[in-house]
């Protein structure tokens, strides 16, 4: 997986998945907290979800299915599920943590750093067919809270570089906001002084 390249993409064989385009008024809702303790509904959904993307990093799988693409992230919303939950899988290429993996239920992020970080490759997204040239400044490192049912349990998650870059795309997608209402318009590919290049 180029790990520079942060596309999500539709995969139709993978379940039944039905994926939000932005065309659709309901990806721009701001999604609803999830009721707590953790349904067996929406847990099967989370649990659906991240199957979704483990599959789409298979290469034995996109070789049978050519439509498949890789994908890192998706959020409740994209599936037409306006709640605050949002999955995350791909490996780091480290041996001592080979995989970023999570199952988060209304994350919040109470830290974000002064410091910029952006994809040079650029970011895309599952329900945006269009492309859309330009850099998405996030910030470098951030702290979000959340509850992770992969454990069960209340969890508080420090990520920098590329892991807060996935984390802020995806929870943004819980505010109704996508990666290019993020891109400036009039100077696509600005640099901003300081900021980090990924």
């Amino acid at each position: 997986m180029q790990i520079l390249a942060f596309i999500h993409v539709l995969c139709y064989p993978i379940g039944m998945l039905k994926i939000v385009k932005d065309s659709s008024p309901s990806i721009r809702l701001k999604c609803e907290p999830v009721p707590m303790p953790l349904s067996q509904e929406d847990k099967k959904t989370l649990d659906e979800m991240l199957e979704y993307l483990k599959l789409s990093q298979d290469e034995e799988y996109r070789k049978a299915h050519p439509s498949c693409r890789e994908g890192v992230g998706l959020a409740a919303p994209q599936i037409g599920i306006q709640k605050r939950m949002l999955v995350v899988y791909y490996p780091t290429g480290d041996e001592k943590n080979p995989v970023v993996e999570h199952q988060l239920v209304n994350p919040k992020i109470v830290v974000n750093s002064i410091k910029k970080a952006y994809l040079l490759a650029g970011e895309g997204c599952l329900s945006v067919d269009a492309e859309h040239r330009g850099y998405v400044y996030r910030d470098f490192k951030i702290v979000v809270e959340a509850y992770e049912a992969l454990i069960d349990s209340y969890v508080r998650i420090t990520a920098r570089g590329y892991d807060a870059i996935v984390l802020q795309h995806e929870i943004d997608h819980l505010n109704g906001v996508l990666f290019y209402d993020r891109i400036d318009k009039k100077d696509p590919f600005k640099k901003i002084p300081g900021s980090v290049e990924i």
